[in-house]
């Protein structure tokens, strides 16, 4: 009788073990299939795309994070016309408006004579707020 119990439990081990092997190597995926690798950007590269896409795109870029004090985490100029800012926690709902408006000021004073965005994205990078500034009639209209 013990041998038969002992033969169970050698076959159900056998079973188990078989049967792990066979369900890991069918559902293994070989990693260069998952995701090509890329090889990481120098910090001087990212920093010139990420910023702007002008020497001085970028320097107004890097200005708008260094004077915000703490309320944007990231900003970008596109086409000296475009300005992109991810804000922080710390800016309340009812401050992100004038959060724009401040930088489409300070936008307009270093890009003039033409039409210019802001547009506003939330921590988690999710578009909250454009802010346009009409050159011709000098106004400024939000779409949410």
């Amino acid at each position: 009788m013990q041998i038969i119990q002992q033969s169970r439990k050698i076959l159900t081990a056998l079973t188990l073990a078989l049967i792990l092997s066979i369900t890991t190597a069918c559902s293994g995926v070989a990693p260069t299939a998952q995701r090509p690798q890329i090889p990481p950007a120098s910090n001087t590269s990212y920093n010139q795309i990420e910023r702007g896409s002008t020497a001085s795109s970028q320097q107004f870029g890097d200005w708008v994070v260094r004077q915000s004090k703490g309320l944007v985490k990231d900003a970008y100029v596109r086409d000296n016309n475009k300005l992109g800012v991810v804000i922080t926690p710390q800016v309340k709902p009812n401050e992100v408006r004038p959060l724009a408006s401040s930088l489409l000021q300070g936008f307009h004073k270093n890009f003039p004579n033409q039409d210019l965005t802001v547009l506003v994205y939330a921590p988690d990078k999710k578009l909250i707020l454009t802010g346009k500034y009409d050159y011709q009639s000098q106004q400024i209209r939000y779409e949410s």
